[in-house]
């Protein structure tokens, strides 16, 4: 269902934020409101140019631009830009804050106020039409508020403000591409209560259109119509630049202001993903633990049985008489079931960044569903991402050393090296590369060379440090002893067929927790690509831990047929089949770029793909090492469950 706009402004496509910040309705401790008097200046900033989804609803360009990138040629103030101080996190996702020449004082209504006139030559109006063609949205803050603009839900009749509105549109009746080069800033405020003079900004919109003025501007030209604006592409076109301000009082007060903002399109379709999943997690774990505790009791029991008539036929006694069969099934590899397996080095590496990513994740979801990651703290999430994975190095280190040590690896100084180096060098080189094709793109998303210093100082100084405590704290901890004793020689392993041999197995097991999370998956890449708010940190929560639940649930029924099946090589096994969750979130990006997305430049292809698998690549190590604990503390269970002489 399309979204309908509030008149009196043309009808436009939904404008999107400026970035994929995800935000929620609560605030951070200590954030404190601006409080202003009439006649106060209140700053305007501009923030970076995105693409958002075009005339036929597809995406038609990665590639973020500068506000004041020359071939805008946008108004500048007085003096020139300056930039706004952001946070890291702000800056990684593609923030470009500046200042601008727009005044605007608290409750003074100004109309037709002159900006500058700009010339624009052939090259600048053929970018420029272009960008307008793919669809761009300007993105503007005021008193940390983006300017957008109002919009009516048609299914629901709710209103709400869409963040961001479009450079300029394409005439429905003769396909002329239109510039918008005239504003109507209509500012929201509220008075403070028990004050007479104090005021705080609760909302902002605003209104573009595009006037072809002919002749001198004054106070009343801009309320009269005129023709649209269209870039010549052939020569140069004088561009008028104007805008009004409009202040309205209302009852909204400063702790709600952002929940106009965040708006979900049919929330059943929520409801009913999680609910569904859930009843199908729940069910399914219910299952597993189900047939596994019974299974594995009479198992146990029976190999006990096993045991103790053996110990009889010592003295005599035949164990023949109970019809008691020899072992078989996942008994007879007790002597190889904790083997070490191949490259056991890269496996404690990898479950090492696992650990850290998952304790990263996890708690990154509950700040935000707490209300920390607040949306007037532009960057907050990446922010936090950064410094609970930088802290969290020593998790890392304990857990990849602590592994290796049970594994009697003897490569433990690679093993302190590699742990917080291999991982996050290949995401450093990926993001790297990627951004090098911003960079030649002169994109505003691309990262400046000095963030990338403050990220490897960080890196280097604070994760590494820390990656190598935890590492010796592993090392200088006892060894995991294995609950059997592991025989000299390895034990023959019988063929398998149909469902356990590797690739099937694999498919089958990142199926279904990628089922758990797949609705959620949709509405997330939307937030990234088409930069909307993501604020349903309750549903992410709850498909975070249904994905665990599931990832746990199926490696372990796996790896139990696995040992049934007599082969004990279950701890690459587990791993890699619950990381094939990854391979079906990269599936699913690539379908997403086949039906959402028309990205007609290379770099941009580039661009989504690389971003793609650089996300997927970090969901394989997460899903893998959750599924590989839950098998090893499983496997743990069941042989320290029977007696083996």
């Amino acid at each position: 269902m399309k979204p309908r706009q509030v008149a009196p402004s043309k009808a436009l496509l939904l404008s999107l934020l400026a970035a994929p910040h995800l935000a929620f309705a609560f605030y951070l401790p200590g954030v404190a409101p601006t409080t202003y008097q009439e006649g106060d200046l209140v700053p305007l900033y501009v923030n970076t140019i995105r693409p958002v989804a075009g005339p036929d609803g597809s995406l038609h360009s990665v590639v973020s631009y500068d506000y004041y990138y020359p071939l805008f040629q946008f108004c500048q103030p007085e003096g020139g830009p300056k930039s706004v101080s952001e946070s890291l996190g702000s800056i990684l996702f593609g923030d470009r804050i500046k200042t601008s020449p727009f005044e605007l004082k608290m409750r003074k209504n100004e109309t037709c106020k002159k900006l500058c006139e700009v010339t624009y030559p052939k090259g600048a109006a053929v970018f420029v039409n272009q960008q307008i063609a793919s669809g761009i949205s300007l993105n503007w803050l005021v008193d940390g508020l983006p300017a957008g603009q109002k919009i009516v839900d048609e299914l629901t009749g709710t209103e709400f403000y869409n963040p961001g509105f479009l450079l300029g549109q394409e005439s429905p009746t003769d396909g002329q591409i239109q510039f918008n080069n005239h504003y109507d800033i209509i500012i929201e405020y509220h008075q403070v209560a028990g004050s007479t003079n104090q005021y705080r900004v609760v909302g902002v919109i605003v209104q573009p259109e595009s006037k072809k003025y002919t002749g001198p501007v004054d106070s009343n030209t801009c309320l009269t119509g005129y023709e649209p604006v269209v870039l010549n592409e052939a020569g140069d076109t004088k561009v008028q630049f104007t805008y009004s301000v409009y202040w309205i009082p209302s009852s909204t007060v400063w702790a709600t202001r952002w929940d106009k903002y965040l708006h979900v399109f049919d929330p059943k379709i929520h409801w009913f993903s999680l609910v569904n999943s859930s009843i199908i997690v729940v069910f399914l774990v219910l299952t597993v633990t189900s047939v596994l505790v019974r299974a594995l009791k009479k198992d146990i029991a029976r190999y006990n049985r096993l045991d103790q008539f053996s110990l009889d036929d010592l003295s005599g006694t035949s164990a023949l008489e109970d019809g008691v069969q020899e072992d078989s099934g996942w008994k007879l590899v007790h002597g190889d079931v904790f083997r070490t397996p191949s490259r056991p080095l890269l496996l404690s590496v990898l479950l090492g960044n696992g650990a850290q990513l998952f304790g990263m994740a996890g708690l990154t979801i509950v700040f935000a569903l707490l209300g920390f990651l607040s949306p007037s703290n532009r960057g907050s999430l990446g922010t936090i991402m950064i410094l609970l994975y930088t802290v969290l190095g020593s998790v890392g280190g304990y857990t990849s050393a602590r592994m290796y040590k049970s594994m009697g690896g003897e490569q433990w100084k690679t093993c302190i090296v590699l742990t917080p180096l291999l991982v996050p060098g290949i995401v450093f080189a990926t993001f790297f590369l990627l951004d090098l094709f911003l960079w030649a793109k002169q994109s505003s998303g691309a990262v400046p060379f000095t963030t990338m210093l403050v990220i490897i100082l960080i890196w280097f100084v604070i994760s590494v440090p820390l990656s190598f405590i935890g590492s010796w704290m592993g090392f200088r901890a006892p060894t995991i002893e294995a609950p059997v004793r592991t025989n000299q020689i390895p034990r023959q392993i019988p063929p398998v067929t149909g469902y356990l041999k590797p690739i099937p197995s694999m498919l089958l097991v990142g199926l279904l927790p990628f089922g758990a999370i797949f609705v959620e998956l949709y509405f997330i890449m939307s937030s990234i690509w088409f930069s909307k708010i993501y604020y349903m940190f309750g549903f992410l929560f709850l498909c975070y831990v249904l994905m665990i639940m599931t990832c746990a649930a199926v490696t372990v029924l796996m790896v139990y047929f696995l040992l049934c099946a007599e082969n004990y090589n279950w701890q690459w096994r587990s791993f890699l089949a619950a990381g094939t969750t990854a391979f079906y979130i990269f599936l699913n990006a690539l379908l997403y770029w086949v039906s959402k997305l028309s990205l007609s430049s290379f770099a941009g292809s580039v661009l989504y793909i690389g971003y793609s698998l650089l996300i997927s690549f970090l969901v394989f190590i997460l899903t893998g090492t959750i599924g590989f604990f839950a098998s090893w503390l499983f496997v743990r269970k069941i042989y320290s469950s029977i007696k083996i002489d």
